[in-house]
């Protein structure tokens, strides 16, 4: 094992509670000795390719005024999973490793999944944008509710950080350069 099993849990608005346990290579025992009871249990880790149950795994379990469930994953990396509550879409965006999931909030059913080319750091949502942000390493993409690639830009440098700041997503490489996108668009912004 690379990493032992750690946790996070974020409160979303409409009250989803999720919990997300997570470990490195061949963790996913450790990992999946806390899961709860009640609720149902989906796996989703085949979504990481061939021979998933031993790269890196997380759960994430999900508490609502709908009731429980749970959502195993995979990934080739190890990394946090960390997510976004999109409410007009009803659904809770995850991004793990090289995937971004779209999993309905209130059943924890997969609606959509999409592959990057390279590790994705952030989801970005905003009521203000009918489409939910990506921010990978080497690009930044949109993605609309049924999954579809609204707009996909490209960088030559690793993105290290990104955030929405007035109306911009404004972005920050590992080289220190600053740049900004229009969120609605992915035009350039000076």
């Amino acid at each position: 094992m690379t990493a032992e099993p750690r946790q996070a849990s974020v409160g979303y608005p409409g009250g989803l509670r999720v919990r997300y346990r997570w470990a490195g290579t061949g963790g996913g025992d450790a990992v999946f000795a806390l899961t709860e009871a009640g609720g149902e249990l989906f796996e989703y880790g085949d979504r990481a390719g061939v021979g998933f149950e031993r790269l890196c795994r997380a759960e994430i379990r999900v508490e609502s005024p709908a009731g429980a469930w749970a959502a195993r994953l995979a990934s080739a990396i190890f990394d946090a999973p960390a997510g976004a509550a999109w409410d007009s879409a009803g659904l809770l965006v995850v991004k793990y490793g090289f995937i971004t999931y779209g999993l309905v909030a209130r059943t924890g059913e997969l609606r959509w999944s999409h592959r990057s080319g390279s590790p994705v750091h952030a989801v970005i949502g905003s009521s203000r944008l009918s489409h939910v942000l990506v921010q990978a390493e080497i690009e930044t993409f949109a993605l609309e509710e049924d999954g579809e690639v609204r707009w996909r830009v490209g960088h030559s440098d690793v993105v290290a950080d990104a955030e929405l700041v007035g109306g911009r997503l404004v972005l920050t490489s590992y080289a220190g350069l600053i740049s900004a996108l229009d969120p609605a668009t992915g035009r350039a912004l000076p």
